[in-house]
């Protein structure tokens, strides 16, 4: 055929060489309609060739057990069913013209020119010779021969007689049938049934009864029976098949039915048989050489004259003609083989190739087949075992032919192409399971040649099942004519799991057209990553990627197979050109903080604002100018300046120096973004430029920002008129003002308000605290209309009054307070402070009185004080217990004690450094009840007590 152009798969990929012969139309028509013959041929072999090849062939029977074939030299040869031979027997001295077995296949018949009647034992040296001194033509044995003693045959031959030879008690007597009605042809013997032809038609003869029970006339217009034998096969007990000539005739051979007493009816015995019909006759259009039964229906051994005569009718057939039979003349055609029904349906033909067929005639050729039931055919199938074998017998060859079975019906579909009735067949179990193998491999090699590379890959899962080294050798197949993408989809990753080669190579071949790289990912995704090596494909994959075919299918594989190789490195700079979502959670899962510094604009673009909070608490490794460089790169690519507002300002609430280079930068950006975050911007930046700052806020018209500005600029006259005159919010411009510490600032307030009636009376309300009211009253023009003054007289009059009464109750709450600490401090003065002797070994006190007021003091004094006796009964400075030295105590309020000349001594030096040492001007020194006081009020507490003012060493608590 012609080329087929694909019609899937990858067009222009197949390297197949492809050698199709172009067709006919009419001829792909014929085969379209082409029929499935009903038998298989094959030559005999055995010892057939040899045997064969200096004799010819004569004559055949078949019995259950084996083969007679009989030769024109007279021998009759016993071969098994496969041509090999068995026994021999040299009893004729002319070509056997007929053999015969009987029913259990131990005794063979045979007929022969030379006028003799052989009958032989198979399996003794039992053997019986008579002569009829005549050609005899046809021999039929009892089909009980070898069960009864009457050892009965009937033979005939061209003298017209035909001979029923029994044996007596007196010896084998011949009983004469038939005769004068000229030859007898053949005949053929069922049960008790005789049946035989000569010249004038058919007869049946009941060898029971003794009697003859029809007679079917010859066909008419048939040629003579010298040039065209009579061929009889029973079918069964009942029906006798006839063909002679063109002509083939069924008769049924009837029993009585007598009806019984209770109406039904009952079979009488064979003797009762009384009446033939013929139950089917028609003509054909070849002729006859040979007939057998079919199940249901006939096969027939069709002869088929010269061409040169195709077009006569063949009942024009004269004996003046009987030399275009002669072999010498090499005109006839190849025999034929056909299958028809009873009404003449023909349901098979077959052409013959027998060897010199040119050569034949009619009746050079014979058909026999083995003993056949009629019972196992059903269906249009043959049951295993119990097929029937047919011999077709020319001189030279024999070809033994059989109903097809399953496997041939399988052999044929796919022939003819009809691969999805063959894959039924063997799926609904009608062959071997072995067979799924080869009609799958023979399905696939078909889609294939026809280039239908999808609709074949798609049948492998059904075609190649759990088969491991099927599936690998048609992967490596699909890859051989560069299909193998179409094949992906449908590998198996278990059951059974391949070889890592055979993925790997799917995977490649997936690689090397873009139009795949979309089932790449796929697959790649599915694929367990344990069932083949990701290295083979990255190195597939890797110089693609800066090329002009890469898509972003191609990346994402790439990224996917870096990761089962456990690169995720290199996976994550994949991801992040590909601006995959689950990104941040794969930076987190693998701890590749490392590697953002180099996709913080991705980073961005795919989530903002988790990218911001995830570049600043890693930034340490990516520096804020590394970011802001990597977003002022990008250009167009994103909203860089959006972008890098929103990490200036999470980067400045986190830690406001750690852009301080890019603050003036930041002024921009809020002005821009986010105009109400610039004032508390400017209120806590230090690191901008205030001259280019403010120009921003005059073209952004931001007058607060103005404001503020111009107030740490130091213009706080123009930041006041801004307010004044922009804003009008004269509360802010009080506040402004009070924030500045500056009396001229005030009058200055003052003098802009003057000329604004609203303005006076608004700065009336809100100076309260911090201006005379009456001086701003003052300073108002005469004749000045101020609205609503009377009210907000009464409200700086109400508000002054509630000033002052809010100042005499603070002052009355501080004299109480200060009375109770005062008490509350006299009281703990008043307690005394236990000085124990860790050292001191207890003495038990005589006087439990005082014992008892003593611990009663003590454990006051205990939940008063939280620190006591913080020197553990020892000198703070010498650390030696006080009962050692009998020397005075001084003990301080915070529990620190000291001998008397300790402290005294400590205090003298500390005298002496004070007098070395110039104390500075306005230094401070700490007084227990009055706090920091300065040198000259010390000078007068110490002349006022008569004596030095002693402090304790360790704090600052005054002596008591």
């Amino acid at each position: 055929m012609a080329p087929i152009p694909s019609e899937n798969g990858v067009e222009g990929d197949d390297e197949r060489e492809e050698e199709e012969e172009v067709e006919d139309v009419e001829e792909e028509e014929d085969g379209e309609d082409e029929e499935e013959p009903k038998l298989k041929y094959q030559r005999m072999g055995g010892s057939i060739p040899s045997l064969l090849s200096n004799v010819a062939a004569s004559c055949i029977v078949v019995s259950e057990r084996m083969i007679a074939l009989g030769t024109n030299d007279g021998t009759v040869h016993i071969l098994d069913f496969l041509g090999n031979q068995v026994k021999e027997f040299c009893v004729h001295a002319s070509v056997v013209n007929d053999l015969s077995f009987d029913i259990e296949g131990e005794y063979i018949g045979s007929c022969s020119d030379d006028g003799s009647v052989v009958l032989n034992s198979l399996f003794t040296d039992e053997k019986l010779k008579f002569e009829y001194h005549h050609p005899i033509k046809a021999i039929a044995l009892d089909p009980e021969y070898s069960r009864k003693g009457s050892k009965r045959f009937v033979a005939g031959g061209l003298a017209g007689h035909l001979y029923l030879n029994s044996k007596r008690w007196l010896g084998y007597r011949d009983q004469v049938l038939q005769s004068g009605e000229g030859p007898i042809h053949d005949v053929k013997w069922r049960a008790s049934l005789v049946a035989w032809a000569n010249d004038a038609g058919v007869k049946v003869y009941d060898t029971a009864n003794d009697r003859r029970i029809t007679f079917i006339e010859r066909p008419r217009g048939n040629p003579r029976s010298e040039l065209m034998l009579p061929h009889l096969v029973w079918q069964d007990d009942t029906h006798l098949i006839i063909g002679w000539g063109t002509s083939i005739k069924i008769a049924s051979v009837r029993t009585n039915q007598n009806k019984a007493s209770n109406g039904t009816y009952r079979q009488v015995p064979l003797s009762g048989m009384i009446q033939v019909d013929i139950v089917a006759s028609f003509q054909t259009n070849y002729f006859i050489s040979g007939i057998a039964p079919f199940g249901d229906a006939l096969v027939v051994l069709a002869y088929i004259p010269g061409e040169e005569d195709g077009d006569k009718g063949f009942s024009s057939i004269a004996p003046s003609q009987q030399s275009k039979y002669n072999p010498e003349q090499g005109s006839a055609q190849r025999p034929e083989v056909r299958i028809v029904t009873w009404n003449n349906d023909e349901l098979s033909t077959d052409t013959l190739p027998v060897h010199g067929f040119e050569h034949y005639k009619a009746d050079d050729y014979s058909l026999a087949h083995t003993p056949f039931s009629g019972c196992s055919y059903a269906g249009g199938q043959w049951a295993a075992g119990d097929e029937p074998l047919y011999y077709i017998v020319s001189p030279k060859d024999i070809v033994i032919a059989k109903p097809r079975d399953t496997e041939d019906h399988i052999a044929w579909l796919l022939q003819h192409g009809w691969h999805e009735k063959a894959l039924a067949v063997v799926e609904s179990g009608q062959g071997r399971p072995e067979l799924l193998d080869e009609v799958g491999s023979r399905y696939l090699d078909h889609l294939i040649m026809e280039r239908k590379y999808c609709e074949a890959a798609s049948m492998c899962p059904k075609l190649l099942q759990g088969s491991r080294s099927a599936w690998e050798r048609w992967v490596f197949h699909f890859a051989h004519v560069r299909q193998l993408p179409v094949l992906v989809p449908y590998m198996p990753t278990e059951n059974p799991r391949l070889s890592d080669t055979a993925y790997e190579v799917a995977l490649v071949a997936l690689v090397t057209d873009s139009s795949f790289h979309k089932d790449l990912l796929s697959t790649v995704k599915s694929w367990p990553s344990i069932i083949y090596s990701a290295l083979p494909v990255i190195s597939a994959i890797e110089p693609q990627i800066n090329t002009l075919s890469v898509t972003d299918s191609l990346k994402e594989a790439l990224a996917e197979l870096y990761v089962i190789d456990g690169q995720y490195e290199k996976a994550f700079l994949l991801y992040a050109d590909l601006m995959k979502p689950d990104i941040f959670d794969f930076i987190e899962k693998h701890n590749l903080h490392d590697e953002i510094h180099e996709k913080a604009v991705q980073l961005m673009m795919l989530d903002c604002k988790h990218a911001v909070s995830l570049l600043i608490q890693n930034r340490d490794l990516i520096s804020p100018p590394d970011v802001v460089k990597q977003i002022l790169d990008a250009g167009n690519k994103c909203d860089s300046r959006y972008f890098l507002h929103l990490y200036l300002h999470s980067l400045f609430e986190v830690n406001p120096h750690a852009g301080k280079d890019f603050h003036d930068m930041q002024v921009e950006l809020y002005a821009e973004y986010d105009p109400k975050m610039l004032l508390p911007f400017l209120r806590s930046s230090q690191h901008y430029t205030l001259e280019k700052s403010y120009e921003i806020c005059i073209k952004r018209d931001l007058t607060r920002e103005q404001v503020f500005i111009l107030g740490r600029m130091g213009n706080s006259k123009q930041a006041l008129s801004v307010i004044i005159n922009k804003l009008g919010d004269i509360e802010e411009a009080v506040e402004f003002v009070t924030m500045q510490h500056d009396d001229e600032l005030w009058e200055e307030l003052i003098k802009q308000c003057l000329h604004k009636p609203e303005m006076v009376g608004m700065l009336l309300e809100h100076t309260v605290g911090n201006l005379d009211p009456l001086y701003i009253v003052n300073k108002v023009p005469n004749g000045l209309e101020i609205p609503r003054l009377r009210d907000r007289l009464v409200k700086i009059i109400t508000d002054y009054r509630t000033e002052t009464s809010l100042r005499q109750g603070c002052n009355d709450i501080l004299k109480a307070d200060c009375v109770n600490l005062l008490i509350k401090y006299y009281k703990e003065a008043k307690h005394g402070i236990s000085l124990n002797n860790e050292d001191e070994p207890r003495v038990k006190r005589r006087n439990s009185d005082a014992s008892q007021v003593f611990e009663k003091s003590l454990s006051l004094r205990t939940g008063e004080v939280k620190s006591k006796a913080s020197g553990g009964g020892r000198c703070c400075i010498c650390f030696d217990p006080f009962y050692i030295q009998n020397v005075s105590v001084i003990v301080f309020f915070c529990c620190h004690a000291y001998h008397a000349t300790c402290l005294m001594d400590s205090s003298y030096t500390s005298s002496s450094k004070k007098e070395t040492e110039s104390t500075p001007q306005g230094a401070e020194m700490y007084d227990g009840y009055n706090g920091y006081m300065d040198n000259d009020s010390n000078d007068d507490e110490e002349t006022e007590s008569g004596g030095p003012f002693m402090r304790c060493i360790l704090c600052t608590t005054a002596t008591s």
